[in-house]
């Protein structure tokens, strides 16, 4: 029963009009353990990123320590049709929601961050 009365609430969520410009919302970044300019520098990297990609919007940065629950936090992301993104502060990142996966971003020097992508079926 608590479930449905989440959905009027996701629903109002999912119909609020997109942004214009670029946005990046984070997650987890108190508990990181990364010093300031270390996190500056990702943070300038994912904006060029985005920029690059043309992106105007909200996104979404978890800096995860992995073995953490962030399914709401991407499932919100995905929902919104907003792009999740997740910097991997230990050995592994978490485990992505169900039907999805953290892709690895390549370009990027430390190969710590992932896009999360949805598995095709």
């Amino acid at each position: 029963m608590k479930s449905l009365l989440k959905i009027p609430s996701l629903l109002l969520k999912l119909i609020k009009p997109k942004s214009n410009k670029l946005e990046i919302e984070c997650y987890g970044q108190s508990d990181s353990g990364l010093e300031t300019q270390q996190i500056q520098q990702i943070m300038e990297w994912l904006f060029a990123s985005l920029m690059n990609a043309r992106y105007l919007g909200r996104s979404h940065l978890i800096w995860d320590l992995g073995e953490q629950d962030w399914n709401k936090v991407a499932l919100t992301g995905l929902l919104r049709d907003e792009p999740v993104f997740l910097y991997r502060c230990n050995d592994r990142p978490s485990l992505p929601p169900e039907h999805c996966y953290w892709r690895l971003m390549a370009e990027y020097p430390s190969l710590r961050i992932y896009q999360l992508e949805v598995l095709e079926q």
